[in-house]
This record gives structure tokens, sequence and C-alpha cells, in this order.
């Protein structure tokens, strides 16, 4: 696969990150270009989700640089050293950002509609009515408009994980970071979830996606990762990582991976 023209809109660069004596990233480099689609594939333990949160500043790096559209992520350089933000600052970095975990973590209190117009009003200061209007379309655009006055009790796993996505979303980030946004749903509703990921991902959605969704990964991603031990031990396009894998360990992953999905 033929390298994008332009500066990436995500670029790491040797990032390392520790948990006490853990060393968990191990000096991680990777570049997602605007519209692409990164997998990133792994057994439990080896860093991905670790990573993922160090793009969104939600965990500290501890050697390395991360850049979001050419600025930063957690840190200022000043006279040739560097600051960590103050957290308002990240705060702001993370407007730009959307993530979408594996819990939904909607508000419990709060209409799906509610859930999804929280934050543009709150930290963008979008007008109640336009807040609306795109909150209604988003949820129309993830099959939920018949939805839009049920609180999250009253949804399925694979309902509060599209409202999520929606939330995520109004806030018309420039990067979608989703964490296993597939693995606390029960088999029969990971495909909705899927499906909609699918649709983002036809519209030119940056996403960056850490999921153990082996054929998501092969029919959607414009790149896949394997990560294992804190590393990347290869990456490139679908075809080569998942259909012609060169490391021992990518095989191995894949194989129980597939075994796996057709037990």
């Amino acid at each position: 696969m033929s390298e994008p023209p332009g500066t990436p809109l995500v670029k790491a660069r040797n990032v390392h990150k520790n948990f006490g004596h853990v060393e968990v990233l191990k000096g991680i480099d990777l570049d997602v270009h605007a519209g692409q689609v990164v997998c990133l594939l792994g057994p439990s333990g080896s860093g991905k989700t670790t990573f993922l949160r160090c793009i969104n500043s939600l965990e500290r790096i501890d050697a390395g640089r991360i850049w979001v559209d050419g600025d930063l992520v957690g840190l200022a350089e000043r006279g040739g050293r560097l600051h960590r933000l103050k957290d308002t600052e990240i705060a702001r970095q993370r407007r730009d950002i959307g993530m979408v975990f594996q819990r939904f973590n909607l508000f419990p209190h709060l209409s799906a509609l509610e859930n999804v117009v929280e934050a543009p009003i709150r930290v963008r200061g979008v007008p109640k009515a336009e807040a609306h209007r795109r909150a209604h379309d988003l949820l129309e655009r993830v099959g939920l408009a018949d939805r839009a006055q049920n609180y999250p009790a009253q949804l399925s796993g694979g309902q509060q994980q599209r409202v999520a996505i929606a939330r995520a979303l109004a806030m018309q980030p420039k990067l979608m970071l989703f964490d296993e946004p597939t693995s606390a749903l029960d088999p029969e509703l990971v495909g909705e979830v899927l499906a909609v990921m699918r649709e983002l991902a036809a519209d030119g959605t940056t996403m960056v996606v850490v999921t153990h969704e082996v054929a998501f990964a092969r029919d959607v991603a414009d790149q896949v990762v394997f990560m294992d031990g804190g590393v990347v031990v290869e990456h490139g396009a679908p075809a080569d990582v998942i259909g012609n894998p060169r490391e021992e360990r990518t095989r191995t992953f894949l194989a129980r991976m597939l075994h796996e999905g057709s037990a």
C-alpha cells in the first residue's frame, strides 16, 4: 500500500509508557493519515488500549511524542524542553478527539438524545436548537431515531454503544478512537455496531480501532497494526498482515482468533 501524501493526522514516535516497574509500551511509532482506518490487533496485555489512551492524553507517556493534527498531545515545547499542559488545555485538545469505550459510559439519568446533546452544548457552546437538530440526525444515522427519548436502561447493549458513537460524533471530532467497542456486547449485537463503524469508514472518518474483530479489520482497515509485548510486531495493509503475515507471533494470534471465531 502506498503511503498517503501529506502530514499524518496522528503521528507517534518512540512512545513509551510504564506502570510502576512494568514497561507497557516500548517505543511505538505510528502514522495515521486523514480518512484512514487503522486497526490495532494483538493479545490482551499487548499495550493496544494503553496506546489508544495515550493518543487522547488519558494516559501520560513517559517518553516519545504524539501529535494530532500537528499539535503535541498533552505537552508543549518551550525553550527546547517539554512541559505538561494544564488540565484545561488537555481538555481543550480532547474536544477534537472522539472516543468510544468498551463500556458505554452513558449518563444513566439522561435520555439517548440528552446524552448526545450534553457535550456540544456545555463544552462547545452550541445553541440548544442546533445541538438537538444535529443529535436527531446522528441518532438517525446510527439507526436509533425512534429511541431518542429512551434512557440507557431501556436500551440493549448494542443500542447503548450506538448512542455512545453518536455522542462522540456530536463533537464533530477530527479523529475517532474505538477501544474494543464490541467486546462487552452479546454476539448477536456485535453486527449492528460494526455496521455503523463500517458506514463511518465509508464516509471517510479517520479512525483508530482496537479490536479483536479480524474480519472487520480485514474488510475495513487501510492499515493493520499487530502489537504484542508493548511493541509493533508488524504493520501494513490487511492483505499482508492478516492475509500473509510475516511474523510467527502474528500467525499464531490470527490462527487462534480465527479458530475461536469459528467455534
